[in-house]
């Protein structure tokens, strides 16, 4: 029997183990993904089945054109659920589980809806005295505390197969607690009551004669036959995906494939009259999956929000509202906005501007850290826009904290007061005081461990003589409160482990911790910051925002700080005038920026014209600033916002300077041979913004400000030629004189004599050498006494002797060597000859009678300082006033535009129609291709080369100022909408 029952349970035990690697295998986390996060599912309804898995996306080639149709109305990958993978493959009661998502709801939001329910325990992050609350603080944060434990990676961006999914199952956002809730009564709510009066912005146009009709339609009808041919290009090669490339007829999705090209033009494609692409365009929103991505695994937040959520409001906006049929436009940006709100759960409410959306990590609470000016301060048009349509006073709250921080660092002032350091510490938290009360907690804390150990400390006792005791038993440790010290032993020194077999569980008990239910996703997940455990790894020293890093810190209206700046004088038009910090905010910004930025560029025929720069301090700008006169086009916004502001506050004096300012962008791009402005680029400044003559002497010196050292290195090569001249002349004159010599008749040849002749032996024995008499003779000429090769070779190896001694003179040895050598006639077949063996030494004579002749080194001429500036010019083609090109590239962008279609609004001067031409057809001649415009390389050749890329604020921006500054004046009126930092017009309130 026993044989066949081992065989029983070989069986089984066979069975067992094939099932479980089967299980195993099967297991889509083994799929060779990037990164699968887990997350708790949502419980389904009862009585209700969970539906089927939704196949895997299978993507087109890259090479090849996309579907030319988009997907059907009744295809919602949102909306549909989907397997979640098990946190651990290897447990087999773990079953398959759907993420749902979440339903948007039909009817009107109340205002005021709480963010939290009513039990949940909360953190006050504000009061009405705009006080942070101060808190106590046990240890230094780290700042890995506040990042969750492995976060998501991120998949390459650009287009190949690799962005579609590889896994089965795919994670899905969906809302998570929030750690940092604020309290429905603190929430900010919007501004309420009547609109102010705020002056007339856009300039009062006259009707316009037949001609100047004409004139105006044949532009207009050019830049729209731009915007069809690139929403064909669009619509035939990267329907849904984020941007084509208009040259190899692909796509691209560096953002999160949500077709930012399609979202970022719907509202050009009505503004242009393109209904129908429009019609189709809203429709296809419906299926963009705002809660997975499969090119990226964090958000970027500033870039998201100013196209998506800009995008769909204005887009709802334009189209009519409530009454224009496009309901699904707003739905899908309440849809966005309810994923982004999750990047302001942190204690002090700033946002973090790169989110990782992915429950897993989003589910952790996080702090922000260092930040851009423009990513922290560019969200409040869209978040007040969508509290307005919605009532939901909970977005405005999210920005109006932000705004409030930045009037609380403004009114406390920065190094240049009234704007901002480039990057900022948004963490709410004061490292430095942290520090140095940490030390003090530290030191307080060893002080304490020292007393407690003193009070338990014995007396020491004297000498006890020693008495029997029976040690074969063992005694019980006493129960006191050092019995399980870390030393392991107790007062009497005897160990507290007694018994090997004690259970550990008793001996070592497990810590108490927040209990959670254990589901995909929780495992290892830190409690709450705001239960009583967790909070003191939260809670620091608070402060507002503060410049972030150390060192130098940048101020200018470039890129990472601009559109804050713009968005102050919008937001005061987007809430009606009723909160009036944005106007303050203003006009401190605009005073900052003529005190230390603006400055007037040299250039030809004296062109009255600003532009702004970026300075660099380390805190005391009146003695160590350093100015770059940078000419960058990011920058030429800034026309636009001083012309706005100057209509809004009446403040004429600004619109004076919006003009030089969008003039300056102007004259920069009718400098280049392409007709295009350059990314980035420095000039010569004026000493004077009254007046300022071409210098090009001046000009020449900053081109090359090692001008000086250049004529010096020129005039040093020019003695060195001198001196070099003078060695031929020496050197000539020593070949001269060894010739004479060689000429001259020789000597009577003497009598050969027998060096052994006076040599007295007998007869019968022979001579030896030993018996000559030692004579002396003279050293012979230089480079004459070569050595036949039969002498030894150490005689043919001695050094010369140094130039300080007597070269004739020498030891006693090579004094009989020598005389050796010339009574035995060694070298007297060589001095016949009159060669020179190429291996011999010079032995004897006086050094350097004849010059040694060495290959002569290299040593061109330098380049003087015209020489070099004439090359510069002629290779680099710089345009005079220029300095540097720093970045050639042109990659359609939008703001020099902006402020033409400003100026234009604002003051009704038809020069700038004529001067906006003439960039517009230096654009399309440099970036037309096939099926769209592409970026550029090169603004400084006349033909500059396609790279194959196509932003989406092509259709965006550049194309919609093209097309309003030759449309109607009252389509999209400045006084009827107001554009944010994505030309996406926005209703004002009435």
């Amino acid at each position: 029997m026993m044989p066949r029952r081992r065989s029983r349970y070989v069986l089984l035990v066979a069975f067992v183990m094939a099932f479980m690697l089967y299980q195993v295998f099967k297991n889509p986390e083994w799929d060779a993904t990037g990164h699968t996060g887990s997350i708790k599912p949502n419980e389904p309804a009862k009585g209700k089945t969970e539906p089927a898995k939704q196949p895997p996306v299978n993507e087109p080639p890259a090479n090849k054109p996309l579907n030319n149709n988009p997907p059907p109305d009744s295809e919602h990958p949102h909306d549909q659920e989907e397997d979640e993978p098990e946190q651990n493959p290897m447990r087999q009661t773990a079953k398959q589980t759907v993420v749902k998502i979440p339903q948007l709801k039909t009817e009107t939001p109340k205002k005021g809806i709480p963010t939290k329910s009513a039990n949940t325990p909360t953190m006050p992050v504000y009061n009405p005295d705009n006080e942070p609350e101060v808190t106590k603080a046990a240890k230094i944060p780290v700042e890995d505390e506040f990042h969750a434990k492995k976060p998501p990676g991120r998949p390459n961006a650009d287009n190949a197969e690799s962005s579609a999914s590889t896994t089965t199952s795919q994670i899905h956002w969906h809302k998570v607690k929030e750690h940092f809730p604020v309290p429905t009564d603190k929430i900010i709510p919007l501004p309420t009551g009547k609109p102010k009066d705020i002056p007339r912005i856009q300039y009062k146009f006259e009707p316009e004669t037949t001609a100047v009709k004409e004139k105006r339609e044949r532009r207009l009808a050019q830049i729209k036959a731009e915007m069809v041919r690139s929403w064909g290009g669009y619509r035939k090669y990267a329907w849904m995906h984020d941007e084509l490339s208009p040259v190899s007829a692909r796509y691209r999705d560096p953002f999160c494939g949500w077709a930012a090209t399609l979202v970022d033009g719907l509202d050009t494609l009505w503004i242009m009259g393109m209904k129908e692409e429009f019609d189709e365009a809203a429709k296809a929103v419906k299926d963009i999956d705002f809660t997975f991505s499969p090119t990226r695994r964090d958000i970027p937040v500033f870039e998201t929000i100013i196209r998506y959520l800009g995008g769909l409001l204005a887009a709802y906006d334009v189209s009519g509202g409530k009454k224009g049929g496009y309901d699904v436009l707003l739905d899908k940006a309440v849809e966005l906005a309810e994923i982004l709100m999750g990047v302001f759960d942190t204690p002090n409410r700033m946002p973090i501007l790169y989110y990782n959306w992915q429950p897993q990590y989003a589910s952790q609470p996080h702090r922000a850290g260092n930040v851009g000016v423009a990513e922290l301060g560019s969200m409040t048009m869209e978040f007040t826009r969508l509290a307005q349509l919605t009532g939901e006073n909970k977005y405005y709250d999210a920005i109006a904290r932000i705004t409030d921080a930045f009037e609380d660092l403004q009114n406390r002032g920065t190094t240049l007061n009234g704007i901002f350091p480039e990057q900022l510490d948004a963490s709410g938290c004061n490292r430095t005081a942290e520090a140095i009360r940490y030390q003090e907690e530290q030191a307080a804390a060893a002080a304490a461990s020292a007393a407690a150990v003193a009070a338990h400390m014995k007396e020491p006792e004297g000498h006890k003589p020693a008495v029997d005791e029976k040690r074969d038993e063992p005694v019980a440790p006493r129960e006191t409160g050092l019995s399980k010290r870390a030393v392991g032993v107790t007062e009497d020194g005897e160990s507290v482990v007694k018994n090997a077999n004690v259970d550990k569980e008793e001996a070592f008990p497990k810590p108490i911790v927040n209990e959670q239910p254990l589901y995909p996703g929780n495992s290892g997940r830190r409690p709450s910051p705001t239960s009583p455990e967790e909070k003191s790894e939260w809670e620091c020293i608070p402060q507002g925002l503060a410049p972030g890093g150390w060192g130098y810190e940048q101020y200018s209206m470039g890129g990472s700080q601009d559109s804050t700046y713009e968005y102050f004088p919008k937001e005061y038009l987007m809430l009606g005038g009723l909160e009036p910090k944005y106007k303050t905010m203003h006009e401190k910004t605009v005073a900052a920026v003529k005190k230390w930025l603006l400055y007037r560029p040299m250039v030809p025929k004296e062109r009255d014209i600003l532009f702004s720069a970026k300075v660099s301090t380390a805190g005391d700008p009146e003695y160590d600033a350093r100015v770059e006169y940078e000419v960058t086009h990011l920058t030429c916004f800034i026309g636009g916002m001083f012309g706005l502001g100057s209509k809004i506050f009446d403040r004429p004096e600004d619109l004076e300077i919006a003009k030089k300012l969008t003039d300056g962008c102007v004259w920069a791009y009718e400098s280049m041979p392409s007709g295009i402005m350059p990314e980035g680029a420095s000039v010569v400044p004026c000493a004077s913004l009254e007046s300022c003559p071409w210098n090009e002497t001046l000009w020449w010196e900053h081109l090359d400000p090692s001008a000086a050292w250049r004529d010096a290195q020129v005039k040093e090569w020019e003695e060195r030629q001198k001196e070099k001249k003078n060695e031929e002349l020496r050197r000539a004159a020593a070949v001269d004189r060894l010739s004479v010599d060689k000429v001259m008749p020789p000597p009577a040849e003497e009598k050969k004599v027998d060096p052994l002749a006076d040599v007295k032996v007998p007869k019968d024995q022979p001579k030896k050498v030993n018996d000559v008499k030692k004579t002396e003779w003279p050293a012979p000429e230089p480079g004459l006494n070569k050595s036949p090769s039969n002498v030894d070779e150490h005689l043919l190896k001695k050094r010369a002797p140094p130039a300080s001694e007597d070269p004739r003179k020498g030891t006693s040895e090579e004094k009989a060597s020598n005389s050796l050598k010339d009574k035995l006639n060694i070298n007297s077949d060589a001095s016949d000859s009159g060669t020179v063996s190429n291996d011999a030494p010079v032995s004897g004579g006086i050094v350097g009678t004849i010059p040694v002749y060495e290959e002569e080194i290299p040593d061109p001429k330098p380049k003087s300082h015209k020489e070099y500036v004439k090359i510069m010019l002629d290779e680099e083609k710089i345009p005079p006033g220029f300095v540097n090109i720093n970045s050639r590239r042109y990659i359609l962008r939008p703001e020099a535009i902006e402020s033409v279609w400003y100026m234009y609004r604002i003051t009704g001067d038809p020069i700038w129609q004529e001067k906006g031409w003439n960039m517009w057809q230096s654009i399309i001649k440099a970036t037309r291709t096939e099926h769209g415009a592409s970026a550029v390389d090169n603004i400084l050749s006349s033909s500059p080369e396609p790279v194959d890329e196509m932003e989406s604020f092509w259709v965006a921006e550049t194309l919609k100022y093209f097309y309003l500054l030759y449309s109607e004046p009252d389509l999209i009126s400045l006084d009827d909408y107001v554009l944010n930092t994505e030309a996406h017009p926005f209703k004002r309130p009435v």
